[in-house]
């Protein structure tokens, strides 16, 4: 039986929260006071407590008893409290949007009749430590190219303003003779020395003036632009997009929450204003009657395969497992990629440095080699 892609698959209750008709009070802990860390352990505890058996009202006393943070001490009051006034659970973690995802308070909702919200916590659950796994595998193959990217710099840097100055006036006996390299890195050196004010002024007000300029709609679309079509950006990018995407759908559909939610969820977990656009793009083919897939077609960044598994989804009626199954092979992707372009930063940084190391020690052997020839 294929998905109904015009309606919730299983409608909630007019009171139950969801992305566009719940209008209470917001209150956020979030910020420094309550991390990702907490709201794991949260939903951990929350999930074992109820597959237990424990009523909801119990387990958030008992939950409570665990926590040291107090910010998370006054956000489980909080939900104590609106639980007791008889609002639902889903309604109260809405209140906390800071905390609680729209994807998080939607799933809650759509499990509330069903009796399963301890299977919804856990697969929220394992959601958070995809998504914090694949944030690890990108830091990790990043940090040792840029470790010895700045290792480079500071050896340049030490040698221009602690090396060179020591052979200056050894040097200014041959000045005409010199090589354009041991000009220009003594040029660097006097720049370094006797101007590392401006220097620093000057790189603080580029950094300043970028940072203001990203901010701005101009400079957020450009970005997000590059991050989509530039040849290096764009693969690390897209699959990057499509994994957090694909994953919050495939956990939506799959558990009752309606497409347009779920789409409407799914755009919020992407930081980047034109694949928004793009799932607005999907969410209209939806609500014309043209199906998901419709809305996969002919974008210049995501890859046919997409469109092509989605239809079938569609047309089969396993759109959220295949949505869990594109997710997954992207992720593996993606893992793949980080780490071959690892690989391949290392060898390159190590001969960029090489590269400099020889420059400097040539840019110094060959000036004194001519002044031995001087002197003798």
């Amino acid at each position: 039986m294929a998905i109904n892609t015009r309606a919730q698959a299983r409608p909630a209750p007019a009171e139950k929260p969801t992305a566009r008709s719940f209008e209470m009070p917001k209150l956020s802990f979030g910020g420094g006071g309550v991390g990702d860390s907490d709201r794991k352990f949260f939903t951990e505890q929350m999930a074992l407590l109820l597959e237990t058996g424990t009523p909801l009202l119990q387990s958030l006393q008992a939950l409570r008893k665990q926590l040291d943070n107090p910010k998370m001490v006054e956000l489980i009051d909080d939900l104590i409290e609106e639980i007791g006034q008889g609002r639902q659970f889903s309604a109260a973690l809405a209140r906390h949007p800071a905390v609680f995802s729209t994807t998080y308070t939607n799933l809650v909702a759509a499990s509330e009749d069903g009796g399963f919200m301890h299977e919804v916590l856990a697969q929220l659950l394992a959601l958070d430590e995809k998504r914090e796994q694949l944030k690890k595998t990108m830091v990790s193959a990043l940090t040792y190219p840029v470790f010895l990217m700045v290792f480079a710099m500071a050896v340049v840097v030490f040698v221009l303003v602690v090396v060179f100055p020591k052979f200056a006036d050894l040097f200014s006996q041959i000045a005409d003779q010199l090589p354009a390299s041991t000009k220009f890195l003594m040029a660097g050196s006097n720049v370094l020395q006797h101007h590392w004010i401006e220097l620093c002024v000057g790189t603080a007000l580029v950094v300043v003036g970028f940072k203001l300029w990203a901010a701005t709609d101009s400079g957020l679309r450009r970005l997000d632009w590059a991050r989509l079509n530039l040849p290096l950006l764009r693969p690390v990018y897209t699959q990057m997009y499509l994994v957090n995407a694909l994953r919050v759908l495939s956990l939506s559909l799959g558990n009752g929450v309606g497409m347009m939610d779920s789409l409407a969820a799914s755009k919020h977990v992407v930081n980047n204003g034109l694949f928004q656009e793009f799932i607005g793009r999907v969410e209209h083919e939806v609500e014309t009657g043209n199906g998901v897939a419709a809305g996969f077609k002919n974008v210049n960044f995501i890859p046919p395969i997409v469109e092509q598994m989605i239809s079938t989804g569609e047309e089969t009626g396993n759109l959220p497992k295949v949505m869990s199954r594109l997710a997954d092979y992207f992720e593996g992707e993606l893992s793949s990629k980080l780490q071959t372009l690892s690989r391949l930063a290392e060898p390159v940084m190590l001969l960029v440095m090489g590269g400099v190391v020889g420059l400097i020690v040539s840019s110094l052997i060959l000036p004194i080699f001519k002044l031995t020839r001087v002197v003798g």
